[in-house]
């Protein structure tokens, strides 16, 4: 159910991309992350890690249909990384943010709307994590954006609207305890657009 979800939503993305070559426009994009995921936990009764927030980065493609008012749906290849302590959680993932936006003075305008996310790799401390509550989920995607001609620059908060969770068990020195992570970030991202 999940694949076929994702599967509709690709293939919506690459109808309005492909309409909006007619209408307003299409393009490339890319950027940097600024992010961190959810609060590690060893085992159930320990208390949760923080993460340190570590800059990652995205490409991918936009649609963009309208003009004062628009839709912008994207397609995005994301890689973030958190830090616990001593220990990296790597997550690969699609992303595709469909994204409503007005113009509000001139160049600027503001954005907003739901982005699924699609997990594709997820790694904690070399171990592969097989087994993530979800590999699809939804978040809301905001942020204001600034475009002169073909080239865009936008920042944006994205947060998942609840927390994704997968647990892995951890063998050190032969005993094993239970642990977990979530895997739906909070994220800062700043993104350099190309009309084509």
């Amino acid at each position: 159910m999940k694949k076929l979800i994702f599967s509709t939503v690709l293939f919506s993305f690459l109808c309005f991309t492909s309409f909006a070559q007619v209408g307003s426009g299409f393009g490339i994009k890319g950027g940097l992350n600024y992010n961190a995921n959810g609060d590690y936990f060893e085992s159930i009764g320990d208390n949760a890690q923080h993460p340190d927030r570590n800059i990652g980065y995205h490409l991918g493609l936009f649609g963009k249909i309208g003009n004062k008012l628009y839709f912008k749906p994207e397609l995005i290849y994301t890689y973030t990384k958190s830090d616990y302590n001593n220990d990296d959680f790597i997550m690969k993932k699609f992303d595709a943010p469909l994204l409503v936006g007005v113009k509000i003075l001139g160049p600027v305008s503001v954005f907003g709307g739901p982005s699924l996310q699609y997990i594709i790799d997820s790694e904690f401390d070399g171990i592969t994590i097989d087994n993530v509550h979800d590999d699809f989920t939804i978040g809301l995607n905001f942020g204001i954006g600034l475009n002169f001609k073909n080239i865009g620059i936008d920042v944006r908060y994205e947060r998942g609207f609840n927390d994704n969770e997968a647990t892995f068990i951890n063998s050190n020195l032969g005993s094993s305890t239970a642990s977990r992570i979530d895997t739906r970030p909070d994220q800062l991202i700043l993104s350099l657009s190309v009309g084509l």
